[in-house]
């Protein structure tokens, strides 16, 4: 495919093989999930995103040079060796066939290593000056979010189901099952024998189960049971069910406390992305943009 110019930033031009390096492995994960019109779309998204993104590095690059700023040699070096280790056992001759493979340079990699690490360096000078975040703010938010550190009332739940095909045999054979198991019968091992859905294999465990897991006539029921007690004889569309509550767990919520850090982590993420896209936006009002 030719080359040519997908945009350019000042001076700098960025070029349609820099977005399709950045962009093939998003492409061919998108090739190999959708298609038709909905894989054109998704395409035209990739690569937009990735175009914006030379444009923003190219800007910060620019920014980092304009500053006088300068990475040591020493640095680069460090960060190559480091490559050379991790990803290839210390074989520096398996690297250097990978890079020719991938049709680089060893300068080339250089430089985009060189250009990682003025990115890397310069987005974390934008946001140094935030480090923390107002104790209102996390207040604020653990109210607006509390939900989100809830448990809801749940219990663990075995269950056998019957398929009523001949009503009155089907109800008898219930009503047995459960005179059983008030008789002393392990509900499990008779669901393993008697049940009709899909948790026969598991004795009938549907395990821990909140208020939404079941319609809304078997949860009233489920949810009215104490621990140890079995339900009467459900008939609902046709089918047979007797429900069985092994144990219950109160609704919780967690405390401020216990979730301080975390929300605190998360709003200060939150506060850095933010303040980095405000940086980046100055760099772009005062640079000459044009996308091709």
């Amino acid at each position: 495919m030719l080359d040519g110019i997908a945009a350019v930033v000042n001076s700098e031009v960025v070029t349609f093989s820099q977005v399709r390096e950045l962009v093939a492995p998003k492409e061919k994960q998108a090739h190999d999930t959708l298609k038709g019109t909905e894989l054109v779309e998704k395409i035209k998204e990739i690569r937009l995103e990735a175009i914006n993104d030379l444009i923003d590095r190219a800007l910060i690059i620019q920014d980092f040079k304009k500053n006088g700023f300068t990475i040591p040699d020493y640095f680069i070096d460090e960060r190559i060796a480091s490559v050379i280790k991790d990803d290839f056992g210390a074989d520096r001759q398996a690297f250097l066939r990978t890079l020719a493979a991938q049709g680089y340079t060893l300068d080339k990699f250089r430089e985009f290593q060189r250009d990682m690490i003025i990115v890397s360096e310069m987005r974390k000078q934008a946001v140094k000056g935030i480090t923390a975040v107002s104790e209102p703010k996390i207040n604020d938010y653990y109210k607006e979010h509390v939900e989100e550190y809830s448990q809801p009332e749940q219990i663990k739940l075995r269950m056998i189901a019957m398929h009523g095909v001949d009503n009155s045999a089907r109800r008898k054979e219930m009503d047995e099952i459960r005179q059983k198991i008030i008789d002393g019968a392990e509900f499990g091992d008779l669901a393993r024998m008697y049940s009709e859905d899909s948790t026969q294999e598991a004795s009938g465990d549907w395990g821990w189960i909140d208020r939404k897991k079941l319609n809304e006539s078997l949860t009233k029921i489920a949810f009215s049971l104490k621990p140890g007690e079995v339900s009467q004889v459900v008939e609902m569309g046709g089918n047979f069910y007797l429900l069985f509550c092994e144990a219950k767990k109160p609704a919780t919520v967690k405390p401020l406390k216990d979730v301080h850090d975390e929300i605190e982590k998360a709003l200060l993420q939150t506060q850095r992305q933010q303040e980095q896209q405000e940086w980046l936006q100055k760099l772009r009002k005062k640079a000459f943009i044009k996308v091709y």
